[in-house]
């Protein structure tokens, strides 16, 4: 019998490595905390060759950051269905969608409650909101993943607070420490205003820019900034953080990613990008921008370079703004080839991207080793999202490029794009690249801690070589996430929220590995 006798560590960690597969408890041993990393990599080779135990370890592990998600993608089909029926909304049999009142059963739009009383056609509109049990035949996976939004997106606007509890607190479960979200407030003004002010001033950014400021993009902005406050003041609410039981979603710091639809006309992808940028150099909250629709959309294709363009012209005027842009979300056949070999060139010359999401049609780009060579020293990093390119491109395994990345050294750090529609988290992302790729455990470590080290928090990094994980001069004298760690790092933590962060998952990491460890030793 073994049995932990000690409680320095904290009973979370014990239990979070009793959870990691390791039954029974332990008496820890006298090792120095935060030692316990080599033993913890050997034993994690083991677990790989045990599918039962890899996954509770992967889920217990402290995870980074999950830097690329959509939240309205991100809440689970059976959320949204509770919140349609008790919303009084209606279902559009024809298409599966949910609908505002008023309802008309003889006219094929039931309510949500009386079309979905059945338990068969409650599991069908679980199907035809997600990826679940979906065969290739009439629709592709790709048609399938983009029809979702359409079909929940009514159940989704009048629950913004509890969308964002939901996957704050799916992180939070995991142990992820940050999360970036893509939503798009405001999006709808900055349009009209773009409708407004016309293409005239197109090839003028600068003049554009000011005309839409004096057609009120500040004060859309301050509205916007205003409303995401509200939302993120009412996930907190929900999940108690305030009061004596917080949810795990609590712990987890939040930011804003400002989403721009990029099928609109110009002038309105214009102003789009003009209040993302706006809104990321003047937001507390909202830290970048992305553009979102599908990368192959005709408009999508067609104003492609254009869109780059508007970025890069403007990004000078907006320095705090963080530029991670949807590129190379594609593969043969989905496109015509001469839109295989561009995107993701332009996303980071062009538009001066600093992260680039997904990334799949690297190799099919015009001189691609160089293009890969450049990110590599530019330390561009790239958003990884598994599943997501397998339901959606068919893409997956040795087609996919991130061996490709990991040998030219590009950072890369894993993300989930749309949990909830993929029916997938971050903790199982993390299993299917180590049972795809062989992974380290090292390597699991690089991808977690490359989420913070990329993530657009102010201040200034915690390393000095983040490939390596050496910390920077004001903290070398330090154990990696010490309690007390030297006058001159603590100070130097305390100037900058990002060497906080990166500072707390070394410190969890030791918990995790020390609680493992001690887990597993005789007594």
């Amino acid at each position: 019998m073994r049995k932990f006798c000690g409680s320095a560590m904290g009973w979370r960690w014990v239990l979070l490595a009793m959870a990691a597969g390791l039954a029974g408890c332990a008496t820890p041993t006298a090792t120095t905390p935060g030692n316990s990393t080599s033993a913890i990599a050997a034993h994690f080779e083991t677990l790989k060759a045990m599918p039962a135990r890899l996954s509770p370890f992967l889920r217990a592990m402290p995870k980074g950051a999950d830097l690329h998600s959509h939240l309205g993608g991100a809440v689970y089909a059976e959320s949204y269905i509770a919140w349609a029926i008790t919303d009084g909304l209606c279902l559009v049999q024809d298409t599966r969608s949910f609908a505002p009142p008023p309802c008309d059963a003889k006219a094929g739009r039931p309510t949500a409650a009386a079309a979905l009383a059945d338990t068969t056609a409650y599991n069908g509109q679980v199907d035809a909101l997600s990826m679940r049990n979906f065969e290739k035949g009439s629709a592709s996976g790709h048609d399938q993943f983009f029809a979702t939004f359409a079909r929940f997106g009514a159940a989704g606007a009048r629950r913004g607070a509890d969308m964002l509890a939901e996957a704050i607190n799916r992180a939070g479960e995991q142990n992820v420490l940050y999360l970036e979200l893509m939503m798009s407030p405001g999006m709808g003004e900055a349009r009209a205003l773009g409708r407004k002010v016309g293409a005239g001033l197109m090839a003028d950014p600068p003049a554009m820019l000011a005309a839409l400021r004096q057609q009120g993009l500040d004060d859309v902005a301050r509205k916007a900034d205003a409303d995401t406050a509200a939302l993120l003041a009412g996930a907190r609410q929900l999940m108690g953080c305030d009061g004596g039981s917080p949810q795990p979603g609590c712990a987890v710091t939040v930011r804003f990613l400002a989403q721009v639809v990029r099928t609109a006309p110009l002038p309105e992808v214009f102003a789009e990008i003009a209040l993302g940028l706006t809104l990321a150099s003047t937001s507390p909250l909202m830290v970048g921008i992305n553009l979102v629709a599908p990368e192959d959309d005709r408009i999508s294709l067609a104003d492609y370079s254009a869109h780059m363009r508007i970025i890069g012209a403007l990004r000078g005027s907006f320095p705090r703004a963080g530029i991670t842009l949807h590129a190379g979300e594609l593969a043969p056949g989905l496109v015509p080839p001469k839109d295989l070999r561009f995107h993701i060139a332009e996303a980071v010359r062009v538009a001066g991207a600093t992260r680039i999401g997904h990334g799949v049609a690297v190799l099919h780009e015009n001189n691609a080793e160089a293009l890969l060579a450049e990110m590599a020293q530019r330390q561009v990093m790239v958003e990884i999202n598994l599943t997501s390119n397998d339901v959606i491109l068919g893409v997956a395994g040795n087609r996919h490029p991130y061996t490709t990345y990991r040998a030219f050294g590009v950072p890369m750090a894993l993300s989930t794009d749309d949990e909830g529609v993929s029916r997938i988290d971050l903790s199982g992302e993390y299993e299917r690249a180590v049972r795809t790729y062989d992974l380290s455990y090292d390597e699991v470590k690089r991808l977690s801690r490359n989420g913070l080290t990329h993530a657009y928090i102010a201040g200034s990094s915690l390393w000095a070589d983040a490939a390596r994980a050496q910390p920077n001069a004001a903290c070398a004298d330090s154990p990696l996430g010490a309690e007390a760690p030297s006058a001159t790092c603590a100070a130097f933590l305390r100037s900058s929220d990002k060497a906080r962060l990166q500072w707390a998952l070394e410190a969890a990491y030791r918990r995790f590995e020390d609680a493992v460890a001690a887990a597993r030793t005789p007594r």
